[in-house]
């Protein structure tokens, strides 16, 4: 009987690594799918033009060049667009932040007629894209001369359907005698709100963060209909001019854009990413 006790838990242990083993492999398989296009394009940039074309499906470079970022630096304005961006991104980021708490606190703790019909016109917000609205928001924006300026990056994005749910979700898991308590200490509301909920709600804010900006910078529709002027376009834009049309598409200037384009969002997702677990696994 022991030793059948044994064999038994020994094959549950054999099992049980199998398992994860399996689990490993798989979760690297995806790794490797998921990042594959990266590692290729960041090689792509390395190569010169005549290489690419002459053999573009071999994996590695002849030898690493590092002209084709030089090329990217003296072409356009990056540092410009680049600033340009991440103010856009994060400004549009804080200020959803600054109105989901209020909205996300209305629709989770305060009681008033109508909060389940407004619980459902935001939800049903998540399901426009901007390009629907694009036409009459790029005409009230042009009557009020804003068009070509960050207030119209940044103000139609203002209000986030997606940060007003994700802050009544968390709150909801808040308990009420903390706002009460708040309360017979005297605090307003807008204290409640941004110096005692906040701080409890921060991964769920700063997965919010990550989001928007990762969104926001990586736009490339809504920059374009709404700037005309090198002062005020954004980074995407910019890597797009990389394309020359007519004489063919310079792959290594564009793997080399698309490789400056993106470092900034890596930085921001490994400084968030603590947050952003916490967020998605862990109950407020």
């Amino acid at each position: 009987m022991t030793a059948g006790r044994g064999g038994g838990a020994g094959a549950g242990l054999f099992s049980a690594r199998a398992r994860r083993l399996v689990s490993d492999l798989v979760l690297l398989a995806v790794a490797v799918v998921w990042l594959g296009p990266y590692v290729w394009m960041t090689i792509t940039s390395l190569k010169t033009l005549p290489e690419i074309t002459r053999a573009p499906a071999y994996p590695l470079p002849q030898a690493i060049q590092l002209g084709a970022y030089r090329e990217v630096l003296q072409a356009v304005p990056v540092m410009r667009y680049f600033a340009n961006t991440v103010f856009m991104a994060t400004a549009i980021a804080l200020l959803q932040i600054a109105l989901a708490l209020p909205a996300g606190y209305a629709l989770a703790k305060l009681r008033f007629v109508g909060r389940g019909a407004a619980f459902v016109l935001v939800l049903s917000c998540l399901l426009i894209p901007a390009q629907v609205t694009f036409v009459p928001v790029f005409t009230m924006l042009g009557a009020a001369g804003l068009v070509n300026t960050f207030a119209a990056l940044i103000l139609p994005f203002g209000v986030s359907a997606l940060g007003t749910f994700l802050v009544r979700q968390a709150l909801l898991s808040v308990p009420d005698e903390i706002i009460e308590a708040a309360r017979m200490d005297g605090a307003g509301e807008l204290r409640i709100i941004y110096l005692i909920l906040g701080p409890l709600l921060r991964p769920t804010l700063s997965a919010l963060f990550l989001f928007s900006f990762v969104f926001h910078y990586n736009d490339y529709f809504w920059p374009l209909v709404m700037t005309t002027d090198d002062q005020v376009r954004t980074l995407p834009l910019a890597i797009a001019l990389l394309r020359e049309q007519g004489t063919g598409v310079r792959w290594h200037l564009v793997m080399a854009g698309n490789v400056i384009l993106s470092l900034p969002v890596l930085l921001v997702f490994a400084a968030a990413q603590r947050q952003l677990l916490r967020a998605v696994t862990a109950r407020v």
